[in-house]
């Protein structure tokens, strides 16, 4: 099960070329200020490499400066993360193989080769769970992997300081989102997956996701998105799900933030902050001022 933890600790952060992380005119990090108060928003991508870090000296300058980190939820939690195992677990005898379609099934066992998966590793795991696997597997391939999410290093390098960490989600509030899917929403979701990886749209996506966060583009990794969901059948209603739904509770977190006066340093995945229902146009509509960095 610890490829399996490993997966859950990316998507639980659950979202890029082969060099470090270069510094350019504007990062993905945004200054957002009230009247009392400013605090900073930085997109992530949730599987990275070692060369990335440190990260561009802004961000690492607006991370030194906060004493409040804020995530979407603590990947580093084990007991937390045991538990959302759990939920993406079968007892027996059910198994991934019982709950899809065979010709599904059959596409899926064929590429776990490809990632030097065994199928015992996997054959409890739900549909979810297992396109999740798939998705960060193929990353993996590419040289990206979830040890070196920047998430994970900003919450580990928050630890070490003894910085204060809070979620905007935790945990349970992302198993409920997954738990919310029906059968055959997850079903699509899982048959998507395997027509992205298969026609090399995952590996395309990867590659031009990490372009645009490279380069603090959140108009790129928009338009990322947008190609993916015009060719993957589902996907679009899973972004409204598992992107946009969840703003509203954030977004009044993060205004809670900014009515105090602590300086609290806002990491979410870099889609959230992008086009007119990220996090930064809400903000923006809601009167504070949003200045990218």
């Amino acid at each position: 099960m610890n490829t399996i933890r490993r997966i859950l600790a990316a998507v639980f952060a659950a979202a890029m070329s082969l060099a470090a992380v270069p510094a350019s005119a504007k990062q993905y990090l945004w200054e957002v200020s009230s009247v009392g108060n400013k605090i900073y928003l930085y997109g992530t991508v949730h599987a990275g490499m070692a060369s990335w870090f440190p990260l561009p000296p802004e961000v690492e300058d607006a991370f030194e400066g906060s004493p409040i980190l804020a995530v979407e939820a603590d990947v580093t939690d084990e007991k937390a993360m045991e538990k959302s195992q759990a939920a993406t677990i079968y007892l027996p005898p059910a198994s991934l193989k019982t709950h899809v379609p065979a010709a599904d099934y059959a596409r899926f066992r064929k590429l776990l080769p490809r990632y030097r998966i065994a199928e015992d590793q996997i054959i409890r795991v739900k549909p979810f769970m297992a396109s999740t696997m798939l998705v960060f597997s193929e990353w993996a391939r590419m040289g990206y992997t979830p040890n070196f999410g920047v998430d994970l290093y900003l919450i580990t390098r928050a630890k070490d300081e003894k910085k204060t960490i809070v979620e905007l989600e935790g945990a349970d509030e992302q198993i409920k989102l997954m738990d919310s899917m029906s059968d055959q929403e997850t079903l699509e979701l899982f048959r998507g997956t395997l027509d992205a990886i298969e026609s090399g749209l995952t590996g395309e996506q990867v590659t031009d996701l990490v372009k645009a966060w490279k380069a603090g583009d959140p108009d790129a990794v928009l338009e990322v998105a947008r190609r993916y969901n015009e060719k993957i059948t589902g996907a679009s209603s899973f972004e409204d799900r598992f992107i946009w739904s969840r703003h509203e509770a954030m977004l009044k977190k993060i205004v809670g933030y900014l009515e105090t006066k602590d300086r609290y340093f806002v990491a979410v995945g870099a889609l959230h902050l992008a086009g007119p229902r990220g996090l930064l146009e809400l903000l923006r509509k809601r009167g504070y001022v949003v200045k990218q960095l």
